[in-house]
């Protein structure tokens, strides 16, 4: 996998920005030269994006919205945050008014709109638990939480770890999209570990034989779909690059998974996230895998661009996802696209609240719906899936665009 070299017109970093991803940089080559001469990616991304302090998650740089990097859907729309307080609802009845539990809660939006909305529905949590790992984006959740529901925020409570068990809704909306993954290269019958390098002052790619381990054993139940002398139907299938592919393998989201199934006694799991059944996820026609790289609104597929100052993300697995929560005793309540959950959950009802004919109010809001909901915009490449323990009672945001088919 060649990444392109990041063309014009990408924005030129402050000063200070530069100094900051100089100095991730000079970290990422001292672990390399400590390890040998070689480290995975998944250890190039897990420093990039999460060393302590100079991380993209763990630094102070602007993530979210106009002045960061991308855009998440409860920043698009309090509709988006409103709908799936729907689905909480209906969870947290089912627990008797249980708990939630955020991972990764950005600036706090999806938070607020899901807290003000439940109040509305009469359904509200006993205690909002956000686990965050970025100290400044906690301090902008509590700021953003007292100064527009002040009555509200004695109910969220910051976690440093996880709890050892937990009752009601589990959410993580765009979470497993930015755990590092390990690169595979499947070349011919032969594994092989992408990993990095150093060449002089620049990080380039280098591929190692992957012969055993937990990264081997999950790559290899892929080979037998890929075999070339059979015409295969894995990642090689129709290949025409001589039985050369290579894609994303994220062990973190499987370990994660594992976590939330020990921790969860009743209620649900519910993961939002843009991603793929395995079929897609290891189509032929993506050879060089998922990575994607954000950068001030700009997508690009170079993760040596910038270390430190650029979101390094993959699509998701969610057939392994789901694979991982069937063997640990978790039921599949529902995988669907973003859109149907949404147009589930309400949405355009909500948006129906607002008369047409009120123009300046009205128009704004049908455009970001537009946004959520459109095919060419976030409505079919997201997905929600969701997971639970307990739950009797088929969830809302499920009730027809079922493409657990797909998984």
């Amino acid at each position: 996998m060649q990444p392109l070299s990041p063309q014009p017109p990408l924005p030129a970093p402050s000063h200070a920005a530069l100094e900051h991803s100089r100095a991730v940089k000079e970290l990422i080559k001292a672990e390399i030269a400590g390890a040998g001469g070689w480290i995975s990616f998944e250890h190039y991304m897990r420093l990039a994006s999460y060393a302590p302090g100079m991380g993209y998650y763990s630094g102070g740089a602007a993530k979210f919205g106009q002045e960061g990097d991308f855009v998440t859907a409860p920043e698009i729309s309090s509709l988006y945050g409103r709908a799936v307080a729907r689905q909480a609802a209906q969870v947290l009845g089912n627990e008797d008014k249980g708990d939630i539990l955020e991972f990764g809660a950005g600036t706090g939006k999806l938070a607020l709109d899901l807290l003000l909305e439940l109040e509305k529905l009469g359904c509200l949590p006993r205690h909002y638990f956000i686990l965050e790992v970025s100290a400044e984006l906690q301090q902008r959740q509590q700021v953003l939480l007292e100064r527009r529901a002040p009555h509200l925020a004695a109910r969220v409570i910051w976690l440093t770890q996880l709890p050892e068990q937990f009752n009601g809704l589990i959410l993580a909306n765009e979470v497993l999209d930015a755990m590092p993954v390990h690169l595979v290269r499947w070349r011919g019958f032969q594994l092989l570990e992408r990993g990095v390098e150093t060449d002089a002052d620049e990080f380039k790619w280098s591929d190692r034989p992957l012969i055993q381990g937990e990264l081997f054993q999950a790559a290899s139940i892929l080979r037998p779909l890929a075999d070339l002398e059979m015409g295969g139907v894995g990642p090689h299938r129709g290949s025409d690059r001589g039985g050369d592919y290579v894609s994303e393998i994220s062990l973190a989201a499987r370990h994660f998974m594992l976590s939330l199934s020990g921790m969860l006694k009743q209620g649900a799991i519910l993961l939002i996230d843009y991603g793929f059944g395995h079929n897609e996820y290891y189509h032929p026609q993506r050879h060089r895998g998922t990575l994607m790289c954000h950068y001030r609104h700009y997508a690009h597929d170079d993760p040596f661009y910038l270390p430190g100052l650029q979101d390094i993300t993959s699509h998701v697995d969610f057939s392994a996802i789901a694979e991982v929560a069937h063997k640990t005793g978790l039921d599949l309540l529902g995988y669907t696209s973003q859109a149907h959950f949404l147009i589930n959950c309400g949405i355009t009802e909500l948006l129906a609240q607002i008369p047409a004919e009120n123009a300046r109010d009205y128009l704004p809001l049908a455009n970001q719906v537009q946004k959520l909901l459109s095919p060419a915009e976030m409505g079919e490449l997201f997905k929600v899936i969701a997971f639970g323990k307990n739950v009797s009672t088929p969830l809302t945001g499920f009730a027809s665009g079922d493409k657990s088919r797909m998984l």
